[in-house]
């Protein structure tokens, strides 16, 4: 028998137990959490979309015609007329030949890697690459190869030695700190290895442009900025075939159900009218602006992501549970999530966030910290 109880308590002694929070109201800048009523700055909901009254006027009148659920897998019953046109709109908005749904970022991760594990030979990734990319790299069997952060010449190093086909992965906007990848730098590199380069934007997908070199391979969720659910793989109308025809987590998992579908295609009419997103770079502007104004130590992030450096498990839960005792909510990231020493708070700022919340929060932050 497996001891569980065992192994829980490990994590506990470690200071590494997880627990949910319980929300009881929609996603929002003001939610309520474990009954109590409070300003949210840990949703990925950069856009403000999962409660916009035109997203949900979208998905219920895809309930309506669609149902609830697809019912089957995309290659059996289960892809409808609106994951063609939602598949159609994406590509055509990332400047791509096709796209191709997956259920989730992780899912379509794991999906591309394995579409693609007989003709590769070796996979090179930063080495903040969110989890589910260095997961796919060892469902493949493929040695984890990591450069450095941001660093063209360890990458550099790294492929020197290369010489059949491979893989460079990264993420274009990096889940903790907020900064972004070289992706111009990064594919000259891979031009010059005959190797393809393949990026993760779930958090710069509607946030900034899309930034895709020819011939690479381009991954972006629809569960953060977009407000709703699933991923998307975009590309060459080859490489889309190939993820179609050998994609695991694509070709054996149930679809996207299509009303979600509905609500998605009106979240990408939203972004593409630009109001939301600036009203997010408005708000990052109010943020770095204000924390430099009263000397909030700060990460040079021009993301939604804002994190702050605490460095301590213990001290960065504690500040936490201070903040959310005067009313506002934020994500305490503790080792091994992140490298030991660097615990942080990772403050994630939306559209709809209002100046008064952001320096309110601030402020508290000066106080709780120092």
């Amino acid at each position: 028998m497996i001891d569980y109880q065992s192994k829980i308590e490990s994590i506990k002694n470690k200071g590494l137990f997880r627990q949910r929070c319980t929300l009881s109201s929609a996603q929002s800048s003001i939610i309520k959490i474990n009954n109590t009523v409070v300003c949210n700055f840990s949703s990925n909901d950069y856009l403000s979309l999962a409660n916009h009254p035109l997203v949900i006027e979208s998905f219920i009148s895809g309930i309506k015609k669609y149902g609830v659920g697809a019912g089957a897998s995309h290659l059996v019953s289960g892809h409808f007329d609106v994951h063609d046109q939602l598949e159609f709109e994406l590509a055509s908005f990332t400047g791509q030949e096709r796209s191709l749904l997956f259920s989730s970022g992780y899912q379509a991760n794991i999906g591309v890697l394995s579409a693609l594990s007989d003709s590769i030979d070796w996979v090179i990734q930063d080495k903040l690459n969110h989890a589910s990319l260095i997961d796919a790299n060892k469902l493949i069997s493929r040695r984890v190869e990591r450069y450095k952060h941001n660093d063209l010449s360890s990458l550099e190093k790294k492929i020197s030695s290369k010489t059949k086909s491979g893989l460079i992965v990264t993420d274009n906007i990096f889940s903790m700190d907020g900064d972004s990848a070289n992706i111009d730098g990064i594919h000259t590199i891979s031009s010059s290895k005959n190797s393809v380069l393949m990026q993760d934007d779930a958090h710069g997908f509607g946030v900034f442009s899309p930034n895709i070199p020819k011939d690479s391979i381009y991954m972006a969720t629809l569960g953060k900025s977009a407000g709703t659910m699933g991923a998307f793989v975009a590309g060459n109308s080859q490489l889309i075939e190939l993820l179609t025809q050998k994609s695991r987590s694509y070709i054996y998992t149930t679809a996207i159900p299509p009303a979600l579908c509905e609500a998605t295609r009106t979240s990408l009419k939203i972004i593409q009218e630009g109001y939301q997103t600036n009203k997010l770079h408005e708000n990052i502007k109010k943020f770095k602006d204000y924390s430099s104004h009263i000397g909030l130590n700060i990460n040079d992030s021009k993301s939604g992501i804002q994190p702050i450096i605490i460095g301590d498990n213990e001290k960065v839960i504690k500040i936490q549970a201070e903040l959310l005792s005067k009313g506002f909510y934020v994500g305490a990231i503790r080792s091994p999530t992140v490298p030991k020493g660097s615990e942080r708070l990772r403050i994630t700022l939306t559209s709809d966030h209002t100046e008064k919340q952001i320096f309110k929060l601030i402020d508290l932050l000066k106080s709780v910290i120092s």
